[in-house]
């Protein structure tokens, strides 16, 4: 009786040994598969810029909807500096993985290959282009100080005035640096680069009157111009936009003037392709959804979805079509 009941007790032992490994082989692909799924753990978002400006306020938006999307936070870490060069540097030490990615766009990857003698980077070769993000027009504002009333009495006050007054930037190398110095070439008058490690103390020192005018993104200088601090006199687009219909494009008054910040959703370089396509689904729901694109509206920029090829030939043909403006204006960044 012994010996039959340790025989049943061995036989049902090696049954449930059996039975667990065969439950675990069924159950190990879908383990595996949920492993795989991108992304199961928070996303590292890099802000090139400053808190506190356009930049940062539409990467919040951004992210905001993304992380609904995604199922897991999508975590914004401003690294401000050289034009946002410092945080693409950043951004391309980091692992391919896809959970540290960041805002490229215009200045990083089309003003500065041009302006900068050395970058820390290869701003085409070293990054992963998944999405632009969106479009943004700027805006010229100046202190209270200055009399002129729009573009054309501007440029006459500052053609009587030469190197006598400055405009502040975000840092060389961003679309504000670069819609001061096409102004200075199309208007044909000097004035003084001030340049800064953001939009925000730019604007800042523009109210305390330490530098006299400012091409702002819109949502920063309609802070300041809507409550009367600051004066608006013209947009950089092509044509007017609806956000401010009444301010005029500056084209209006120099033809063919034309400037507008533009986004990327990046990574580093050698990111998987499968990483690449849940991006880029995700970027699509995300920024053709009625609520994210409202939210921008209202902040004057456009959201823009494109797919990973469409984005690195914008870039491409962004660089090319920058290049002489910036030769021409003499810029130039050791």
């Amino acid at each position: 009786m012994t010996k039959a009941r340790s025989a049943l007790r061995r036989r049902m032992f090696m049954g449930g040994i059996a039975g667990g490994a065969a439950a675990a082989a069924i159950g190990a692909p879908a383990i595996v598969a949920a492993q795989g799924t991108y992304p199961n753990k928070a996303v590292r978002y890099i802000n090139p810029f400053p808190a506190g400006g356009a930049t940062d306020t539409l990467s919040r938006l951004f992210c905001g909807k993304m992380s609904e999307l995604s199922g897991q936070q999508w975590v914004v870490e401003n690294k401000g500096g050289s034009g946002g060069n410092v945080g693409m540097e950043a951004l391309m030490q980091s692992p391919p993985d896809g959970y540290t990615l960041g805002l490229g766009g215009i200045a990083s990857h089309a003003i500065s290959p041009t302006l900068y003698a050395k970058l820390p980077f290869n701003p085409r070769t070293d990054f992963t282009f998944v999405s632009k993000i969106w479009q943004l027009p700027n805006m010229l504002v100046v202190n209270l100080d200055i009399p002129a009333k729009t573009v054309a009495e501007l440029i006459a006050f500052l053609k009587k005035n030469p190197g006598k007054y400055s405009y502040g930037s975000a840092g060389p190398g961003t679309t504000l640096h670069l819609s001061g110095e096409l102004f200075k070439i199309m208007a044909g008058v000097d004035m003084l680069h001030v340049p800064y490690r953001g939009a925000a103390p730019a604007m800042q020192d523009l109210l305390a009157g330490q530098i006299h005018m400012i091409f702002d993104n819109i949502p920063g200088a309609l802070a300041q111009s809507r409550p009367g601090k600051v004066r608006p006199l013209g947009v950089t687009s092509k044509e007017r936009t609806s956000v401010v219909p009444d301010v005029p494009a500056i084209a209006e008054t120099l033809p063919g003037f034309d400037i507008n910040s533009w986004t990327t959703l990046t990574g580093p370089a050698k990111l998987p392709p499968e990483v690449i396509a849940r991006l880029s689904q995700l970027a699509k729901q995300a920024l053709q959804s009625e609520d994210l694109k409202a939210k921008f509206l209202d902040l004057a920029a456009t959201a823009v979805w494109s797919s990973p090829e469409e984005t690195l030939a914008y870039r491409d043909s962004e660089e090319a079509r920058l290049a002489p403006i910036i030769k021409a204006s003499g810029a130039r960044v050791d």
